[in-house]
């Protein structure tokens, strides 16, 4: 809205609307580069859907790839996420995220600083390489802890609890700053030089998601509770341009009921997932994020299968370790008993696993085209948990170039708007969510506020030198 000729209540060089890995990436970023900084989070506590995430973010060509020995580079990066991702509206965001990522895994650590280390267990989905930085513990949760310690070690004030109602803007068009208020907060207008939404997606907003991602739309959602779509409202005022807005990423093994994330490891180490018929029904390659409408077709009861290696593997996260406890994942010394644990037709799943092993052991090609069977054949002990598909984040919103500046349909900047995370289109394609490689939301979400809170602080720089 317009703002009209009212007092400002504060005012701030960049105000960051949302506190998520995004949001307090580029506050961080903004802060170090000498811009006087303020964060808004409207939900009570800081986090969104980072905290939820493994925490994992691409690097190609780290320093920790370099003493890993691991040949990678940004070009490799480049390549891999437009295979997986084909042409999309974004490409070329893609591709800065790419040049940008090793130097952005460092930053982390260097100057947040961040504790996380290179994950070289395993390629993850999409890449050719093991390229993932993460905290031990593959929680996104402790990724925050390390940005909410940075935050407060640089004095950067954050205002949780305060849900921004509208941006405000000059009858030119700039925004200028946002009014915050809401139920039990007082109205407050803050005047701001420059604006960085990191606000989150629209999964939450059942609305939106059908408008935008309908494919998807039956699937529960398991990200955070805040993402209600607001900046696709107020990018629809400003006159934004959107991109790739029917892409998403889903989760095709959410351990049920218990709702926390079975470990996809369990699946790219060869193990397979089952309807309630016993049968496999389609190719596990695919992907968790690609899988999960497969999953969600089914209309009934899925269990993921695999053996006592691929638990060992898996034992090392902690999230899986604390499902195993909660008693969300059952063993069996034979097919039978496995059978018997979810009363599956003990023919079929034998008949299943034993055209699968045949197929992992080179002797049939696999029904499905599987062509990467980890450690299978599958042997005893048996492991099996009871999964089903679910929406995590969508990978659409506001059109943004290189640096995080939000544009307008005609492809002009909106003067001083920035917007990175589920705020932002991301990099996993076009539609659906067959474009989504592992770590791609997190790439979006730091890796845009890394770039919009630098190039946010930095043309105020310039603006100021060019004052006379």
């Amino acid at each position: 809205m317009n703002a009209k000729n009212l007092p400002w209540d504060m005012e701030v060089d960049v105000l960051v609307i949302g506190a998520g890995g995004c949001g307090l990436t580029a506050a961080i970023a903004a802060h170090d580069e000498g811009a006087q900084v303020a964060i808004v989070e409207k939900r009570d506590q800081p986090g969104g859907n980072t905290s939820l995430s493994t925490g994992s973010i691409p690097g190609a060509g780290s320093r920790f790839q370099k003493v890993a020995q691991i040949q990678d580079s940004p070009e490799v990066m480049m390549a891999d996420l437009a295979r997986v991702a084909g042409s999309h509206d974004l490409s070329d965001v893609s591709d800065m995220l790419a040049r940008i990522s090793a130097e952005l895994c460092e930053w982390l650590v260097d100057c947040v600083p961040a504790r996380m280390s290179l994950i070289t267990d395993y390629c993850h989905v999409g890449h050719t390489v093991p390229r993932l930085h993460a905290p031990a513990s593959r929680r996104g949760q402790d990724l925050m802890d390390d940005l909410l310690a940075g935050v407060q070690r640089r004095d950067i004030p954050l205002a949780v609890g305060n849900p921004v109602q509208s941006l405000l803007t000059s009858p030119q068009g700039e925004v200028i700053g946002a009014l915050i208020g809401g139920k039990g907060v007082e109205s407050t207008r803050i005047k701001a030089q420059k604006v960085i939404l990191a606000c989150n997606g629209f999964a939450a907003n059942r609305d939106l998601v059908k408008e935008f991602c309908p494919e998807i739309a039956g699937a529960e959602y398991f990200g955070a509770l805040g993402s209600q779509g607001e900046a696709v409202q107020w990018g629809r005022e400003l006159g934004a341009g959107f991109a790739n807005m029917a892409a998403y990423q889903g989760y095709a093994a959410v351990a049920y009921p218990h709702g926390s994330l079975l470990s996809w490891t369990t699946l790219e180490k060869g193990g397979i997932l089952v309807n309630a018929d016993g049968e496999r029904f389609g190719n596990e390659d695919l992907g968790y994020s690609g899988y999960a409408r497969m999953v969600l077709a089914q209309h009934r009861e899925v269990f993921a299968i695999f053996d006592d290696r691929i638990k060992a593997i898996a034992d090392k996260e902690d999230e899986f370790r604390e499902l195993v406890d909660l008693g969300g994942i059952k063993s069996a010394s034979t097919v039978a008993e496995l059978a018997s644990l979810f009363k599956l037709p003990a023919d079929a799943l034998t008949r299943t696993l034993d055209t699968y092993n045949q197929a992992a052991a080179g002797k049939v090609k696999d029904t499905f085209v599987r062509s990467k069977f980890g450690l299978a054949p599958l042997q005893s002990t048996y492991w099996i948990c009871r999964v089903t598909p679910g929406l995590f984040h969508t990978q659409g919103g506001l059109a943004i170039d290189t640096s995080a500046h939000v544009l307008k349909r005609d492809g002009s900047r909106i003067p001083n708007l920035f917007a990175g995370g589920g705020a932002a289109g991301g990099v996993s394609g076009k539609s659906g969510a067959m474009g989504y490689a592992s770590g791609n939301g997190l790439l979006t979400a730091i890796g845009l506020g890394y770039l919009g809170g630098r190039a946010a602080a930095k043309e105020l720089k310039e603006a100021l030198g060019r004052q006379p």
